[in-house]
Parts: structure tokens; C-alpha cells; sequence
């Protein structure tokens, strides 16, 4: 997975003819871009009316490093803003109607600036990047009994190389820029909502420095009960509470764009891709779930006001807020680190197809792995297990494995993923879903769809527009106070068109393949550690014991001193 990056941004953009939301969003398009996607909506219909795209660079200084160019996010945000201004003029949709703008991104993904310049002090941390794994285990050490999960019952989650505080800390370690700006009382930190929203109200010229509780709740810095930084935790990870953010909600005006075709328009919603794509999906119930199919996938199930916390290796995550005087509402998460990712890797990396349209049809052709199994655990294992050692493997290899095998390999192992978590959410949450809501580019993928379905054994029910994350922010930026173009209550929401998928196969059959994935995860714990060769040589030779180049240096003396007296 460290040649794939997940940062989902959206900044969407509301307009109004009777209102048009537009949104804005990043997400993944090849190994080394990222596309920033403009959506349009209608208000009233929630109808998907136009879109732009920009794609971007991803950086890969390092193995296992995965970086972004802040400022070249921001310029792409607003050519895409300019780009969509002049397609809506196009379609006579005059831009004066927009009414408000939102915010949705990749939660973890870190930026450091200089509040006087403006200026990024380092490239963003995306969430996939693994450079941190040292500075997990450092700060391990300092736990009683090295226990991942020792703030769980604050933050929701374990000590991983996943969340912000941790790629912040390593930040303040080795960027010497960065350290000179917090001494200096000139550095701001944020994940990339803060970074957006800030340039977008002025930056350096009196911009807003904020973020909302469904990103904060993603720092490991952030009490989920209290709402608010914790000192203790910042004390923890040595992190000057002066750089952080102010937290808000998800629905309220932030502040004004400053410049381009939208200046003075509101910026009013502001929520995590996961979150977005929660309430984009309509999961305003208790036990409601939906699952995100990206470059990674996130199970999130709303637990309503009360906080859940997992004995199964899930997260306790805030679901949204929406509205400074409404409550906060919680979510059990599972999050799998390859999805989409394992789909390119063929394609990139073995070459087994050359779109990623053409795994569902290689799938098709043989209906079955024949005994293969595919664990893609690039960047180890998150839910339920958050095991760092893990690497991929496939297993099962026969001499009539072929390609497609593998192709339907890839697929199962995305469905047989979500099939841990939503077990380890039914035993957290004690009452079985009894229908999984999807959504994400990989819905498009019928057989993956049916897979999903059939690994389960409940339905999987799939809306017509399946960029649902979108939507959300959409929702949220219009229902915010002073805004008002959109709203929230349950009968006044617009009924989404749905594509069904019913188990096909008896659940004997699920449970022997899942059984055999299970034993197949196990295989793949443990290959990876912490400890390097000294001398950084990774040759065979490092394995043989020293004596043995003693004595097969003599022997080759002798021999060739043989050698050369029977040439005389």
C-alpha cells in the first residue's frame, strides 16, 4: 500500500438556482496523482449535476513515506473552483446563487505552516505513511505495560502510526524549520480541513485556524467526551496546545472566502471523509452502518449520543456534530488500510490488467479463487487486529492458479476484510446488522458487490451515486445556522435511488472460505520488525556464520595455488 495514498479532501461548493451544491474532493487516481473532484448537487433533489477534476502529485521520498505538496492542493482547490464557476455560467446557472461552501477530507493527514508567511514548513503526512513506526514504539515505552490501547477511553483510539499526534511528534523531531516556528510562537498545525479552510478565509491576512470534531477526534489530541484538547494528552506526545486549532462543529459558518469567484460566500460544514460519507448515506439512526469502498474501506456504525467502546479491535470515533447547539453523535469504525490499493497494485506492479475495470471482468470469467488467498497487508493490519508486522501474502498457489484466480482473490479479500469488522461491530454493538449500505468508487464493481454480499450473507444495498462523502458535506454546509438551505430531518430527506444485492450463496460455503482467510491472516503476521542489519546488507551471506567465509577462503587459496602449480 505505500505506493498508494488515500487523502480524501472535498471542499464542496453550494449553490443555489434553487440551490446547487458543488463539492470538491480528493481522492486517489494513479500511482503517482491524486485527482481533486468538483461535484455539483441540486438542493432540493440532491442530484448530481456537474463535476471538475484536477490531478496532483503524490511524493514517495522514502519507503514508506507518502507526502503531498500543501500548496499545491490549495492551487488545485481553486482551479477547480474557477473551472466549475465557468462550466456553471456554461449551463446559465449563475454563480452569485451559491450560498455556502463545505469542507471533507482525509482525517489524519498532517500540515505544519508559519502563520506570518503562510508558508507549508514541511510537505502534509498522509495517513498510509509508515515513517513513524519508531516513534510508536518509543512512546510505548512510556505506557504502563506498553498498552496500545492506554487512552482509548479519551481519544477512541490505540497508539498507531495512523493518527496525527504521532506524525506531528515526528515532525518536531526532525524538521528543524518547524521547531524554529514553535519556539518562535509562529507555527500552526491542522489536518488538511484546517490548512483549506484557513488559506481559503484570508491565511496569513486574519484567516480562521479551526477544524470540527470529527477531525479532531482523529489527532489522538482530542478528548471525545469533553469535546475539546486534552492537556494530558498533549503533555504525553510534548505537543504546545497554542498550535492547534479551535474545534467547532460540522455545521456552522466558519468564515468568508476571501478571493476567487466565490469570495464572500460562507464556508458552513466541515466533516471527515468517513463522517461525511455517514451522513451523506442518511445513517441518522442508532445501528445504522455504511461501508466506504476506497483506496482503503471504512465500516462506520452510528451509536447515537452514546459513546461504544470496542473489545474487538474497532475504533470509537465521533460521528458528527451538526450544529454548535446540537449534540454529538458517536460511531464504531473499522478501518481496512488496502481496498481499491490491492486493484492498482495488480495493475501497476504485476501488470495483470491495465485499467482496474478489467479485474471485475477477469473475476467473472472463473467465478472462484480455487483455493487462493490474498492477504494485502502492505502496510500491516488495521481492524481488528492494528498488527504492524503484517505483509502480504497469497497463498494456495496451485500449478493451475492463473491470473483471474487472483483477480477474484483480490476482490474476496476486500469483502472477507469488511466481513472481520462487521463481525467485530455485531458482537461490539450486540444487535447483527441485518443490511450493509455501501458506498465509494469500488461499488462499481457488481461482482465485487455480489462478493460482499454473499461473504456476509445480508444484503448490500448500493445508492445510485455512490460519492455519497460528497453529499454529506453538502448536507452539512447547507443546514448550518444562517445558511438554511438544507434540511436534515428524516422527512424531509430526499428517498435515494438504491441497487440491491442479495446473498447467493448458503452460508456453509461463506463460512469455510471466510475460515480459510482467517488462517491465512494468521500466515501473514510477524514477517516485519523493527530491527535493521547494521551494516544495512541484506544479502544471503548475512545469514552464515562468520567461520564459514574463514574456511571457504582457505580452501579457495589452496585450490587456486593448486590450480595455478599444475598450469607450470
Amino acid at each position: 500500500m505505500r505506493k498508494w495514498l488515500s487523502i480524501i479532501t472535498s471542499l464542496y461548493l453550494f449553490q443555489r438556482t434553487n440551490v446547487i451544491y458543488r463539492c470538491l474532493h480528493f481522492c486517489v487516481h494513479r500511482k503517482l496523482n491524486c485527482v481533486i473532484y468538483l461535484q455539483v448537487f441540486n438542493a432540493k433533489t440532491a442530484e448530481l449535476l456537474s463535476h471538475h477534476q484536477v490531478e496532483i502529485q503524490q511524493k514517495f521520498p522514502k519507503e514508506g513515506w507518502v507526502e503531498q505538496d500543501p500548496k499545491e492542493i490549495l492551487k488545485s482547490v481553486y482551479e477547480c473552483v474557477e473551472r466549475t464557476c465557468e462550466k456553471l455560467q456554461q449551463l446559465n446557472i449563475d454563480i452569485t446563487n451559491i450560498k455556502a461552501i463545505g469542507v471533507s477530507n482525509q482525517r489524519e493527514t498532517t500540515v505544519v505552516w508559519d502563520k506570518i508567511t503562510g508558508e507549508p514548513l514541511y510537505n502534509a503526512i498522509v495517513w498510509l505513511d509508515l515513517r513513524t513506526q519508531s516513534t510508536v514504539e518509543r512512546l510505548l515505552k512510556r505506557i504502563p505495560g506498553n498498552n496500545k490501547s492506554f487512552f482509548k477511553f479519551r481519544t477512541g483510539l490505540p497508539l498507531s502510526t495512523y493518527f496525527s499526534a504521532v506524525k506531528l511528534r515526528w515532525l518536531l523531531d526532525n524538521v528543524e524549520e518547524i521547531r524554529q516556528a514553535v519556539d518562535n510562537g509562529r507555527a500552526m498545525f491542522g489536518t488538511i480541513d484546517s490548512w483549506l479552510i484557513w488559506c481559503l478565509t484570508g491565511g496569513k491576512n486574519g484567516g480562521v485556524h479551526c477544524t470540527d470534531v470529527t477531525n479532531a477526534s482523529r489527532t489522538m489530541l482530542f478528548n471525545i467526551h469533553s469535546l475539546d484538547w486534552d492537556p494530558e494528552l498533549c503533555q504525553f506526545f510534548d505537543i504546545p496546545m497554542e498550535i492547534l486549532p479551535k474545534v467547532r462543529s460540522s455545521s456552522e459558518i466558519y468564515g468568508l472566502m476571501k478571493s476567487g469567484a466565490l469570495t464572500g460566500v460562507p464556508i458552513s460544514g466541515c466533516l471527515g471523509d468517513q463522517s461525511a460519507a455517514l451522513v451523506g448515506q442518511m445513517c441518522f439512526q442508532d445501528g445504522q452502518a455504511k461501508n466506504t469502498y476506497g483506496t482503503g474501506c471504512f465500516l462506520l456504525c452510528n451509536t447515537g449520543q452514546k459513546s461504544v467502546f470496542s473489545e474487538h479491535g474497532l475504533l470509537t470515533t465521533i460521528a458528527y456534530k451538526l450544529g454548535r447547539d446540537k449534540p454529538v453523535c458517536y460511531a464504531l469504525e473499522g478501518s481496512v488500510a488496502i481496498a481499491g490499493a490491492v486493484v492498482r497494485w495488480l495493475r501497476d506492479n504485476l501488470g495483470i490488467v491495465k485499467t482496474s475495470q478489467e479485474i471485475e471482468k477477469l473475476a467473472a470469467e472463473v467465478g472462484t479463487s480455487y483455493g487462493c488467498y490474498f492477504v494485502p497487508a502492505f502496510s500491516g493490519l488495521y481492524a481488528p487486529y492494528w498488527e504492524p508486522s503484517a505483509r502480504g501474502i497469497i497463498c494456495g498457489l496451485t500449478q493451475f492458479t492463473n491470473k483471474n484466480h487472483i483477480a477474484f482473490a483480490a476482490l474476496e479479500a476486500v469483502c472477507f476484510q469488511t466481513r472481520e469488522i462487521l463481525d467485530a461491530m455485531n458482537k461490539d454493538c450486540g444487535i447483527p446488522l441485518s443490511q450493509l449500505q455501501v458506498d465509494g468508487g469500488m461499488t462499481n464493481n457488481k461482482v465485487l458487490m455480489q462478493l460482499q454480499s454473499d461473504i456476509l450473507c445480508i444484503p448490500v444495498v448500493k445508492p445510485s451515486m455512490p460519492e455519497t462523502t460528497a453529499l454529506g458535506a453538502a448536507m452539512a454546509a447547507g443546514a448550518a445556522e444562517g445558511v438554511g438551505i438544507w434540511s436534515l430531518n428524516p422527512g424531509d430527506l430526499t428517498a435515494v435511488t438504491c441497487e440491491r444485492f442479495e446473498p447467493q450463496i448458503n452460508p456453509e460455503e461463506s463460512e469455510y472460505r471466510y475460515a480459510r482467510w482467517k488462517k491465512a491472516v494468521m500466515k501473514s503476521m510477524g514477517w516485519e520488525t523493527s530491527e535493521a542489519p547494521s551494516n544495512g546488507d541484506t544479502s544471503i551471506f548475512c545469514s552464515l556464520p562468520l567461520g564459514f567465509f574463514i574456511m571457504s577462503s582457505m580452501v579457495m587459496l589452496i585450490g587456486a595455488k593448486y590450480v595455478s602449480g599444475n598450469d607450470k
